[in-house]
């Protein structure tokens, strides 16, 4: 049975065709149906990259077909051309687990890695100071030297490296998970407070408002700049100048409306704070294009002070609170050169000076976690029971689980008294044991299992699998799991935002069920 035809419309350039189609139909060959209508030159594969075609404000790919994607009659299609242009370097981030495409010309090679470390922070949210940039193998890029020193050529790859143990730390800031973040902190306190002005940078950059909160609460600062590790203490003249940032400064740099006021509300003196360049915030907002955090930054600065027996604007009781700082840290710095010693260091304490002794900056876990995920795993394996043990439990059915557990209890009572006085026994069997009884008391039942049929959108197609096919192979495999490929496809799906959100989820389902289907005829064959 031929498939109803239905009227779209497609625009490009200021124009604007009707064309009928059917459900079923790909957007290549949608693309191949406009290319007569429009004066648009499509002579090679590589010029073909170049169009681009979005509906309800998401880009919509070349296999997918329009009945998938929720098209109706009287849709409207955008058509643009795209320009293919080949990223410049690559930079793996170890902490997401993912790669970083850096565009540009070939004069990007000509400049430091200082400035590539400020386009590697800004693509992957992290400060300056919690990451270093290497060659694959294993040379690190410092911030003064160039990149064509280290014979970096269009096309090449930079490993992003963290502080060791740092990864989940950074995940749980960059997710805004507060828990996470609670329990990955240091235990060493110089180390702790870094970790706290670096998680309050990057919830302020990404809108984490719990995570913000929480931080103020902790007495974490805003108007604080995030600085350094402490283990580079003694390499402070050679810091990048980017380390001075503060979080308020990251939330109007992103439009951080609703955290810019949770700041301010907690300490008004913010406002005043200034990045490296001499910037304040409303600057800052002003010169990204920040209608919103301008207007409500201009409010505040001209809002009036209530002090003792005057009133005074913002404005100019911040200049004076700055005039204030100036002063107590001269005279700080005049006493400080006579009293104290020019570093803060202490015997014991840990110091990392480029170059010179091994970098702690590997991306990896601590040797403790480690031990840990170990020994747990390990105890896991013990404790699990195969199937043939459970099914084979040679119990009587008229015995009770009160009469077992006394049995175990007075076996368990004469081995104490053969054991050797004040020796304790191993965690490990003490679980298996606690383990064992829960099993006895407790009888699970059966399980059963009821496939219920699911409802389809529309029917597969021959001509949609086989459209499919290509793409689907190249970039998912059939043995993913369930869990990777919904995410994938509801990732996909959720770029629709002009679309609702269950028609996003049944989109996403839609595709998930084509991907199936195609997978399912591949084993078959």
């Amino acid at each position: 049975m031929k498939a109803p035809t239905m009227k779209i419309f497609v625009l490009f350039e200021g124009f604007r065709e009707s064309f009928d189609v059917t459900l079923d139909k790909s957007v290549m060959a949608l693309k191949e149906m406009i290319k007569d209508r429009f004066p648009v030159r499509r002579c090679s594969d590589k010029q073909t990259r170049q169009y681009q075609m979005s509906f309800a404000g998401a880009t919509i790919q070349d296999s997918w077909a329009l009945g998938d994607i929720g098209v109706t009659a009287g849709s409207v299609i955008h058509c643009l051309l795209k320009s293919d242009q080949q990223p410049v370097l690559y930079v793996f981030n170890g902490v997401a687990g993912e790669t970083l495409s850096i565009a540009g010309t070939e004069t990007l090679l000509q400049t430091s890695v200082a400035n590539l470390k400020n386009i590697v922070s800004d693509m992957s949210g992290l400060p300056i100071s919690t990451f270093m940039l290497s060659r694959p193998s294993g040379v690190i890029l410092y911030d003064c030297n160039l990149l064509q020193d280290y014979h970096l050529t269009v096309g090449s790859t930079v490993c992003l490296n963290t502080w060791d143990g740092w990864g989940p730390f950074l995940q749980g800031c960059l997710w805004g998970h507060r828990l996470t973040v609670q329990s990955h902190l240091s235990e060493e306190i110089q180390v702790k407070r870094f970790q706290l002005q670096v998680a309050l940078y990057i919830a302020a950059r990404s809108g984490h408002m719990d995570l913000a909160c929480y931080l103020l609460e902790k007495g974490v600062r805003a108007d604080k700049p995030v600085g350094v590790h402490p283990y580079r203490q003694w390499c402070r003249q050679t810091d990048h100048q980017n380390t001075g940032k503060c979080p308020i400064h990251a939330a109007a740099e992103r439009n951080q409306l609703l955290i810019l006021k949770l700041f301010i509300n907690k300490n008004l003196l913010s406002l005043g704070c200034r990045d490296h360049s001499g910037r304040d915030p409303l600057r800052i907002a002003v010169q990204h294009g920040h209608r919103e955090c301008v207007r409500y930054l201009a409010d505040k600065l001209c809002s009036v002070v209530s002090l003792v027996n005057t009133l005074m604007s913002v404005r100019i009781y911040l200049q004076v609170k700055r005039w204030v700082k100036l002063g107590k840290g001269k005279a700080a710095h005049s006493q400080r050169c006579y009293t104290s010693t020019a570093f803060k260091a202490k015997l014991g304490t840990t110091l990392l000076i480029d170059g010179f002794n091994h970098t702690q900056m590997s991306s990896e876990l601590r040797r403790e976690e480690k031990e840990l995920k170990t020994r747990v795993a390990g105890e896991a394996l013990k404790i699990i029971t195969p199937i043939n043990e459970i099914l084979s439990i040679s119990n009587p059915p008229y015995e009770t689980s009160t009469s077992v557990l006394a049995r175990r209890h007075g076996v368990k009572s004469e081995e104490r008294r053969q054991r050797p006085f004040g020796r304790r026994r191993d965690d490990g069997v003490m679980e298996k044991e606690r383990v064992s009884q829960c099993r006895d008391r407790f009888i699970l039942p059966l399980i059963y299992t009821v496939k219920v049929p699911r409802q389809t959108l529309v029917g597969p197609s021959s001509g949609t699998l086989n459209i499919m096919k290509s793409s689907l192979d190249s970039s998912h495999q059939c043995n993913q799991t369930s869990r990777s490929k919904a995410v994938y496809f509801f990732t996909l799906a959720s770029t629709f935002t002009k679309k609702p959100w269950m028609k996003q989820l049944k989109i996403a389902q839609t595709l998930l069920r084509r991907h199936n289907c195609l997978c399912h005829s591949q084993n078959s064959d």
